[in-house]
């Protein structure tokens, strides 16, 4: 793939690209068997779902069909048809079903009916000979009896050689019986025995129906939605570590796709490395970083980490790509020439003020709560830096050491005065990355732990020149479980916390100290994500438990959370103190969003919200892994609203200005309040949005308010110079939003004796067992 733009004039890959036994890791559960290498392929039963093989008796077939046998198969048998019109029906009861079979240069066209409806034509052409592939897949299907239906419709792509048709085997996922049917007797109710007290929220005639948000399910993520961020007016990119998802690339199952967000189509994308856990940012050229994961391990693995490759020194590279057409976009790796100077699962990675990536802490393997020995109290960069005589090596950082044990996945912000908030367990500081200095912050009040296992959520609260870009940090969520406990003495039954601390970061803010409100309900891995209107919507998350899967007592399926949150809180950040949440319209989701759980703004204005997934590998048993995405909409969603007709540069220097070109409502009243938010939409990961921010624009209306004259930033404290989204805000009701590149397009600053250094004192993927060895550029 060639270079995009001008803006990308040089790139870090083409610059890394020409300079010249260890510990296993183990991410803290397996599955019987799962220590048996063998070859990854899609086909998996996953827990919660049966297989049928070819031969099973409810299966039925017409037409002509031959059985072969062979070790390749499932079963080592599969059964084949040439004929047109042959076809295979299967009545099931569940909620998905799966067709598992074979690729090659002999296949043709089949018609996929369900329920005698058609639903899809699938062409089983592939150049390359592939069994045990998934040819068709759907879930999400209402509880209760299907029928699928597959015939052979006699057409072929022109490449194919013949029509060939085959059944390997079939997948059901048997999903959650399905509710009792209501009895008379069940219905009845003692209202002597029902509570007295008031409820939490009382949401009755509390709000007029245009203030209404909605929620629709639509769309698939066919990877599980680990982590997400928005690369484009159209697209969102979403990854996930080496599991058994649906959608496959290559002849296996594929851990990353790009989504669309307008027509929910999906492309796999081709990963090289295990991206377990990792974190990423954008740098100020437009480039995706994608850090750090996890690698395989013999005597320790999981099912999942068939064929997978050691990522926890991994640098993945995604260059912008802002097409609607993602043909030609893919990501880029090579740990000979681009990797980290040391292992990280569970690290964060924060934008900073000169563009480049500041990559925070971890451990040095996978495993579950942090420990001594697994502790990586440090920071490094990319592109590397000579900081503090670090030489593009590690920094170590005291505070990462005072904070174990639950100190995975720091929070952290980069400030106005170009400095560093972060946050871990119950501590906080300022850190000053050109110094290497640390000033420690109040503690957070009352016990709350706020990063994993204890996980809870943060933000840095909107910038404006009003108040001089004061900056303000909001925690929320979290857990008083004592992280010093082993798994067997926490319950997923511990309750979470419902704390939301704020701290003014001026020497008189911190001199007060945190100011601590309640959520209305309490929440661990919740999601805080920023509106154009300055708002913070919290969602996702349990009510009791913690982060994880698989290590604590009472789980709930593998899960170490439960009581799952599925009413949305909208936090007004300027409201009277006391009445800063409200859920008054706000709409109750029917999926559990725990682990691994995600949600971002999109360029649209709404909210996309997916993943779920407290599983060693897919698994479809309660809080199993969920694929589809939903979309909540604010009510400004269905109002009248701005738009931004023309005029945003791609380009926007600091302090230089802008003229858009602009539609007002037709409601807007003479005087009415216009903003323009400026905003990053940040990388969200476990509860982490390390990137996700707000800047409010200094911008002037034309006479005729069809010109709204923007300036941008001064520098790259107050926005990291790098892609952001403008939003026109009237009255309180935002544009979509417009990319663009804050800064003048260039890549972060390389210190080349920094860099050369790295390569030279750090060994490729020398951290994973028996992988040691130099591997060819075999980036697709």
């Amino acid at each position: 793939m060639g270079i995009r733009s001008l803006l990308l004039s040089w790139t870090l890959v083409a610059l890394l690209a020409s300079i010249c036994s260890a510990e296993s890791a183990w991410h803290g559960h397996t599955t019987p068997g799962s220590t048996r290498i063998s070859r990854f392929t899609p086909y998996y039963v996953p827990p919660g779902a049966k297989s049928y093989d070819s031969s099973s008796p409810l299966i039925h077939y017409t037409g002509t069909w031959t059985e072969s046998f062979a070790a390749k198969y499932i079963q080592k048998s599969a059964k084949f048809t040439s004929e047109p019109g042959a076809a295979m029906s299967f009545t099931f009861t569940g909620t998905g079903i799966e067709w598992f079979g074979s690729l090659d240069s002999k296949h043709g066209i089949a018609q996929v009916y369900l329920d005698g409806n058609p639903v899809e034509r699938v062409d089983a052409y592939n150049n390359a000979s592939m069994s045990q592939q998934r040819v068709f897949w759907t879930f999400g299907l209402s509880q209760g009896k299907h029928t699928l239906k597959i015939v052979n419709t006699g057409d072929k792509s022109g490449a194919s050689r013949d029509v060939v048709m085959d059944v390997d085997a079939l997948v059901v996922t048997q999903g959650p019986p399905p509710p009792e049917a209501l009895t008379q007797q069940n219905m009845e109710v003692s209202y002597s025995d029902m509570p007295s007290y008031p409820p939490l929220l009382d949401l009755s005639s509390k709000f007029i129906p245009e203030d209404e948000w909605t929620l629709v399910q639509n769309g698939s993520t066919g990877v599980h939605a680990m982590q997400l961020t928005i690369i484009s007016e159209t697209h969102a990119l979403i990854v996930d570590k080496v599991e058994h998802n649906p959608l496959t690339i290559s002849g296996h199952p594929a851990w990353a796709a790009l989504y669309n967000l307008r027509t929910h189509a999906l492309k796999p994308l081709s990963m090289q490395s295990n991206s377990f856990c990792a974190g990423g940012t954008f740098l100020s050229n437009g480039t995706l970083v994608n850090v750090g994961g996890n690698p395989v391990v013999e005597d320790h693995t999981a099912a999942a980490d068939f064929g997978d490759v050691d990522g926890l020194q991994a640098i993945r590279i995604f260059e912008p790509c802002d097409s609607a057409n993602v043909d030609d976009c893919w990501i880029y790796e090579n740990h000979s020439r681009i990797r980290m100077a040391s292992p990280r699962w569970y690290n964060t990675v924060l934008r900073i003020s000169d563009g480049s990536a500041m990559i925070i802490g971890g451990s040095l393997k996978g495993g579950w709560i942090n420990n001594q020995t697994t502790n990586n109290p440090t920071l490094e960069y990319f592109p590397p830096k000579n900081i503090a005589g670090s030489d593009g090596l590690p920094i170590h950082l005291p505070f990462l050491v005072d904070t174990l044990f639950s100190n995975l996945f720091p929070i952290a912000f980069s400030l106005p005065d170009g400095r560093v908030f972060m946050a871990a367990n119950r501590d906080a500081m300022i850190y000053d990355w050109k110094t290497n200095t640390e000033r420690r912050l109040p503690r957070i009040p009352n016990g709350v732990r706020v990063t994993y296992p204890m996980t809870g959520t943060g933000l840095l609260l909107p910038l404006s020149p009003e108040n001089d870009y004061t900056p303000e940090i909001l925690l929320c969520g979290g857990s008083t479980v004592d992280d010093t406990k082993p798994g067997y003495e926490i319950s997923s039954q511990d309750p979470a916390s419902s704390q939301c601390s704020r701290i003014v970061l001026t020497d008189a803010g911190i001199a007060i100290g945190w100011q601590v409100e309640q959520m209305p309900q309490a929440r661990t891995m919740p999601d805080a994500v920023l509106l154009p209107t300055g708002e913070v919507l919290i969602v996702n998350g349990a009510g009791s438990g913690i982060s994880g899967y698989g290590n604590v007592v009472d789980q709930v399926g593998a899960s170490n959370a439960d009581n799952p949150v599925l009413t949305p809180v909208l936090y007004d950040p300027n409201g009277p103190v006391g009445q800063r949440f409200s859920s008054a319209g706000m709409p109750t989701s029917d999926i559990p969003r725990l682990y691994h759980s995600v949600a971002t703004l999109t360029p649209s204005g709404d909210i996309m919200i997916a993943g779920s997934n407290p599983n060693l590998d897919r698994s479809e048993v309660k809080y199993g892994t969920e694929y589809r995405v939903e979309w909540l909409g604010p009510s400004y969603m269905k109002k009248e609203r701005p738009q931004i007709l023309g005029g945003a540069p791609k380009v926007l220097g600091f302090g230089q200005t802008a003229q858009l070109n602009i539609r007002l409502p037709s409601t807007s009243l003479q005087g009415a309040s216009v903003k323009v938010a400026l905003m990053d939409l940040g990388y969200v990961t476990h509860a982490v949005h390390a990137n996700s921010r707000l800047v409010y624009l200094k911008c002037s209306l034309s006479d005729d308010k069809s010109t709204l004259t923007i300036t941008a930033p001064p520098n790259g404290n107050i926005y990291p110079p790098g892609p952001g989204f403008i939003y026109v805000v009237v009255d309180g009701v935002p544009s979509s939003g417009v990319k663009l590149l804050i800064g003048d397009g260039r890549s972060p600053p390389v210190d080349r004796e920094a860099l050369e250094n790295l390569l030279e004192k750090t060994s490729v993927d020398q951290y994973e067992k028996s992988r040691g060895e130099e591997k060819e550029d075999d980036s697709e």
